[in-house]
């Protein structure tokens, strides 16, 4: 129950298998605990945290501390030669002293540490991974009945684990787009809080580039809506490609035919720049009629930007100019007078982002 309410009130994956391991070697009165995750592409179990008394070389949270399965072949031949048969996964025991040849024994020998405990953890009917329980030289040998217990708490460690992917999917589906895999608005006004609050403090440049892709509506009363989602696809990967020019850059789509970009660091001459390459590679797509962009950026002089807002103004009264001029370079706030004027003409509507059209 312990083990299940830590995992369950931990803030983060990394929280929730410390956790799992604290709790599991606690409960069986252990010295040390790791859980492994097996990474099937790479055929290596790799240890994702290691709790309790740590030897030189082991690190709570290890970069890379990983090993290749044919060195520890047992959660492989688990899977093959007891659960086709119908049997469950159980853990078993490895002593230090047993003379089994292996690299479990080699391990114990020589981190000081007399038996552990071997559990598979099983997630969907497939092995995930394991959990792992040591005692040091001169404590009490685990035995039969200890892997019997650490099968059942392997168990609880893999409930905690589905659960905590759900919650991650859940979480990873919030603030993403499903169509495109970008970023969704929420996760574009959260980033904004963050940005502003960093440029209030160290006056860090923060731009923001508002995309609205041309001749969407004609391809979906056309070609049809798959070919419209198409096109969405094909400038959401225009878009995400220019933005890794700009470091940390957020690539987002807010909705309908409207992307976005945030850059936190970068000049805005390098943003503007990046926006002139998106326009051009959107120009050349097969499908649309090209993007109208429009770009705020605080390393303009487009006066205080007290909040997200403000600038989701600004870069919009740039978009919709540069859509109304069927511009194929963006247009800038602050270097062009008028879209400031625009942006703070519409303050007044609350930012609804619509108000702009008839204005441009």
């Amino acid at each position: 129950m312990g083990l299940a309410q830590a995992m369950a009130a931990a803030c983060a994956p990394r929280d929730s298998v410390r956790a799992a391991a604290r709790g599991a070697r606690l409960a069986m009165d252990g010295s040390f605990a790791a859980i492994s995750a097996w990474e099937r592409e790479r055929g290596r179990l790799r240890v994702l945290v290691n709790e309790g008394e740590r030897r030189a070389g082991e690190e709570e949270f290890p970069e890379d501390e990983s090993y290749p399965v044919h060195e520890f072949p047992e959660i492989t031949e688990f899977l093959h030669e007891r659960w086709v048969g119908g049997a469950g996964p159980h853990a078993w025991v490895e002593a230090a002293g047993a003379g089994r040849p292996g690299r479990r024994g080699e391990a114990l020998r020589l981190r000081g540490r007399g038996t552990c405990v071997v559990a598979p953890i099983v997630l969907s009917g497939r092995a995930w991974g394991e959990l792992y329980v040591a005692r040091d030289e001169g404590l009490a040998d685990f035995d039969e009945d200890d892997a019997e217990f650490a099968t059942v708490l392997a168990a609880v460690v893999a409930a905690g684990l589905a659960q905590n992917e759900r919650l991650e999917e859940a979480r990873r589906l919030a603030f993403t787009d499903p169509l495109t895999g970008l970023a969704n608005r929420r996760a574009v006004d959260m980033r904004l809080d963050e940005a502003l609050e960093e440029h209030r403090r160290s006056g860090a440049v923060v731009s923001l580039v508002v995309c609205d892709l041309n001749g969407l509506k004609r391809v979906n009363d056309t070609l049809g809506h798959a070919m419209g989602d198409r096109l969405l696809e094909r400038f959401g990967s225009v878009l995400s490609l220019c933005g890794a020019i700009l470091p940390g850059a957020l690539v987002a789509r807010l909705g309908g035919d409207e992307f976005c970009l945030v850059s936190v660091g970068p000049s805005a001459d390098e943003v503007v720049r990046v926006t002139e390459e998106v326009c051009l590679r959107a120009a050349e797509l097969e499908l649309g009629e090209g993007v109208a962009c429009g770009v705020a950026s605080t390393g303009d002089p487009i006066g205080p930007v007290k909040s997200s807002r403000r600038l989701f103004r600004l870069a919009d009264a740039a978009q919709y100019k540069a859509k109304a001029a069927r511009s194929r370079v963006p247009v800038v706030a602050g270097r062009d007078s008028a879209v400031v004027r625009l942006a703070d003409a519409a303050q007044a509507g609350r930012g609804e982002r619509r108000r702009f059209r008839g204005r441009a």
